[in-house]
């Protein structure tokens, strides 16, 4: 790993199968895969190679974030890999600064996430290509740290 990227390993007492399928549909995304406090809809979703999604964040104090995902790779259960861009509820894609982002954030990201079991536990290693020091200032790293503690809640819930 290198500063260029953000880079995220947790390990999940669930079986990597039901840790790969809560990546896999709207409505398994939306329970966890948005910070607490934040709405999150899908407009729309078709996860296969070369489909996609358009989704809408609303944080707590109202601001909107629109973003798109295309799905480059599907390995079941071992790795997804889609790209990530603000766009707008079209799927037209926006710069970043348009939406407030810091306007050092790159207009697309590729994110990877892999899925390994040992005895039982999955451990997840999530990668996406932006610097590190820029998604922890504005809160993307953390987001996504929070993110993947609400899908383990969710995970203890199955």
């Amino acid at each position: 790993m290198s500063n260029n990227e953000i880079s995220i390993t947790r390990e999940f007492d669930a079986p990597r199968s039901l840790v790969f399928e809560a990546w896999t549909g709207a409505e398994s995304l939306a329970a966890w895969h948005a910070p607490r406090g934040c709405d999150l809809r899908y407009l729309s979703f078709d996860f296969r190679p070369g489909g996609g999604f358009v989704s809408r964040l609303v944080t707590p104090d109202n601001y909107e974030c629109v973003c798109k995902g295309v799905y480059r790779e599907i390995s079941a259960p071992e790795r997804i890999v889609y790209t990530l861009s603000f766009c707008d509820e079209d799927g037209n894609l926006v710069e970043p600064s348009a939406k407030g982002m810091d306007p050092d954030w790159p207009r697309e990201t590729t994110v990877t996430v892999t899925f390994a079991e040992h005895g039982g536990r999955t451990t997840l290693t999530l990668r996406q290509t932006v610097l590190e020091s820029l998604a922890r200032r504005t809160g993307a790293y953390p987001g996504w740290l929070d993110m993947l503690d609400r899908l383990a809640e969710n995970l203890a819930l199955v």
